[in-house]
């Protein structure tokens, strides 16, 4: 496609398509189409003026040919990600923002006053319904305070007064609304299934499908740990369903033969065969966003004390301005002090506040679910790190297959991947894949496998019972033993790699090493957090003490427990609480799930096990462990950005009752300033917390 560049510096292209604007659907193709290369790292589509905003790391003729290889017409694009724009919401806001002002000015330049004062007259009537409805609740709300104050102003005839107060009043709302619906919406894409492939139970067996091609009355297979992908009906199997994403239950339920089942859901124990009764299963965004709006998670404490508070003051408020006309027998002044309040500004800045730092930490591909876990981020004083996957990289690999039987190192690690495929951990990936690299077939030769817990895997291949997992569950619990003469050669198994043990008919048949890699920015987050204020930096793990011992080292940790169950992280996570510490627990796995869980916000790694991120408070993107002292920089700036807006609205509101008590300043000036203030403050709420350089894109 051809197009202009309008502005060029290094890294950085801002270009023009030839076109007057752009649809909503065309700029939601243009972005995902530069989104698909690695080379671009930020995109920033404008459709009213049919420009982008390019970010790369590459060569800037790089992207001038990619930007020219560009067709609408040739790019496939999925039906959720237009689903999932905010793009046509933004603009439906930014219109009706637009159109208030014009209308606003626009009639005092063009109709005369007479019209204008009716016109006003209608539109109190609008706000006093509003205030009387608040009556019903038992309660005086700031709604009855707006309605008190414009009436009083028409009462004075101080009408200008009365129409600056609705303006700034509805630009208020909108403003709120907007950056509301805007973080919600966001929230709930992020929340949202994404779910590329599944197992499909065919007459040949399972077979690995692309999710777009599953129809109504397909039967896909779901293990635990793994997301139900579907809306369906349980054809076979029982299992334990975590439904907390569609209904808000804590508390897992039970699924068997010909119950229902929903997409978004986790089996946490058990398999499941599911008959497919709806194919569209990322349609669950609506019930997502309701979820999400009817959940209190949504509300810090600070928040939630900040909105009863201006609840309470409205009554103080009309004390004084009853109590300023009996004293002083001046209508202006008692009407100066209705045309102040605290519960405006407090109601709107504290939400906006806490949405707009949820919607500024997706954009570090951090997923928050609600600000209460924002403020147990800010402040906490405990964090607890799984190690695989989350302190070590998200992608082990297989670094060599120790055979202590007859059969060789290719077909161990056949036999191996093919019970390890169905399961959603980073070691079993690493062994599929490896499997997968060295191009060995692994259909299923077993019968039902079992997947234990933080232990491992149980089933038979070729009438053989058949184990894989850590060293306690094969030598501990399934008593494997060490072939004959094969002592030696066990013994001189290197420590520097995680070991995976894989056994037939009790005799240990390999030993798969998984060489687990430190993050290359685990020291520096670990100092970084250090610094933030976390006063216990922990780790836990599965892995043998000598492999806990090293990565502690290496990572600086100096508080760190090895060979530990599930229970046992979330047994130290409630003692830990019971002290009064608050406690972050950040992992990827199934059995990370109980400490998730049990902290006060817990930390998902979003390419870990679904129902971690599912039970997670916040997932972040598993590319860079910084992203948790961003997410804790965020955190703190929120709550002192929370204060600072509290003692603004007490100081500046209470200032302005006093100066119109004191008859300093008229209703009219106390009306645009406290207004003007709100929206001013409601702004600056939205505004990001971190300086835009940590972003890059401007």
């Amino acid at each position: 496609m051809k197009f202009t560049i309008k502005h060029e510096i290094k890294n950085r292209l801002r270009i023009h398509l030839p076109m007057k604007r752009m649809s909503f659907r065309q700029a939601d193709i243009f972005e995902y189409y530069l989104k698909t290369f690695d080379e671009i790292k930020e995109v920033k589509v404008y459709e009213r003026t049919a420009d982008a905003v390019v970010l790369f790391s590459c060569d800037g003729s790089r992207i001038k040919e990619i930007i020219s290889d560009f067709s609408f017409d040739e790019i496939q694009v999925p039906e959720r990600v237009f689903e999932y724009s905010g793009r046509e919401l933004s603009a439906r806001y930014y219109d009706r923002i637009v159109t208030t002002v014009i209308l606003h000015y626009g009639k005092r330049i063009i109709l005369p006053f007479s019209i204008r004062r009716i016109l006003d007259l209608i539109r109190t009537v609008k706000y006093i319904w509003r205030g009387l409805k608040t009556l019903k609740n038992h309660h005086l709300q700031v709604e009855l305070l707006d309605a008190m104050a414009i009436t009083a102003a028409v009462w004075t005839g101080d009408y200008n007064t009365a129409s600056n107060v609705m303006f700034l009043l509805k630009i208020g709302d909108i403003l709120e609304e907007w950056t509301h619906k805007r973080s919600v919406d966001d929230l709930a894409r992020r929340m949202s299934l994404n779910i590329d492939s599944v197992w499909l139970l065919t007459d040949e067996g399972e077979v690995l499908t692309d999710s777009s091609k599953i129809t109504c009355g397909d039967k896909v297979v779901v293990r635990m740990g793994n997301m139900i992908p579907f809306d369906g009906e349980v054809e076979s199997g029982d299992a334990m369903v975590n439904q907390a994403s569609m209904t808000g239950e804590s508390v897992a339920v039970h699924k068997g033969t010909g119950m229902s089942v929903f997409a978004g859901t986790v089996v946490e124990e058990g398999d499941l065969v599911i008959r497919v009764t709806q194919a569209e299963g990322c349609g669950r965004f609506d019930k997502i966003v309701k979820m999400i709006e009817e959940s209190e998670k949504l509300k810090s404490s600070l928040e939630s004390k900040a909105e009863r508070l201006a609840d309470r003051l409205v009554p103080y408020t009309l004390l004084a301005s009853a109590a300023t006309w009996l004293f002083s027998r001046n209508a202006i002044k008692a009407v100066s002090v209705l045309m102040v309040d605290y519960s405006c500004a407090l109601k709107m800045s504290m939400p906006l506040s806490v949405l707009s730092a949820i919607k500024e930490a997706s954009e570090y591909d951090i997923t928050v679910k609600g600000g209460k876990f924002l403020e147990a981020v800010a402040e906490a004083d405990t964090i607890v790190f799984d190690k695989t996957g989350t302190l070590t990289k998200a992608k082990p690999t297989v670094a060599r297959v120790v055979s202590f039987c007859d059969e060789s190192e290719d077909e161990l690690l056949r036999q191996a991947a093919c019970l390890e495929e169905h399961f959603p951990h980073s070691v079993a990936r690493a062994v599929v894949d490896a499997a997968f690299d060295k191009d060995l077939l692994h259909d299923e030769l077993h019968t039902n496998v079992e997947y234990i817990v933080a232990h491992g895997i149980a089933s038979e291949i070729d009438g053989e019972k058949a184990v894989i997992g850590s060293y306690h569950f094969v030598f501990e619990d399934e008593c494997v033993s060490i072939p004959d003469g094969k002592k030696e050669l066990f013994e001189s198994l290197p420590d520097e790699y995680s070991q995976l043990f894989f056994a037939k008919n009790g005799k240990l048949s390999a030993c798969i090493l998984i060489e687990d890699p430190l993050r290359i920015e685990a020291r520096t987050t670990v100092d970084k957090l250090r610094t933030q204020g976390f006063e216990h930096i922990v780790m836990m793990t599965g892995d043998s003490e000598k492999t806990a011992a090293r990565i502690a080292t290496e990572t600086g940790i100096t508080e760190y427990y090895a060979e530990v169950l599930p229970e046992d992280k979330a047994t130290f996570v409630d003692k830990a609480k019971s002290e009064g510490r608050r406690v972050i627990m950040v992992g990827d796995g199934i059995n990370d799930s109980p400490a998730l869980s049990a902290s006060d916000a817990g930390i998902a790694i979003s390419d870990g096990a679904e129902i971690a991120r599912q039970i997670a408070d916040i997932t972040i993107g598993s590319d860079n462990l910084e992203s948790i002292t961003v997410l804790r920089d965020i955190s703190t700036l929120l709550m002192k950005r929370i204060r600072f807006n509290y003692r603004t609205i007490v100081g500046f509101n209470t200032a302005l009752i006093g100066l119109g008590i004191a008859g300093i300043i008229p209703p009219a000036t106390s009306a645009i300033l406290h207004n003007g203030s709100t929206v001013a403050l409601g702004l600056k709420s939205m505004t990001n917390l971190l300086p835009e350089t940590k972003k890059g894109l401007t």
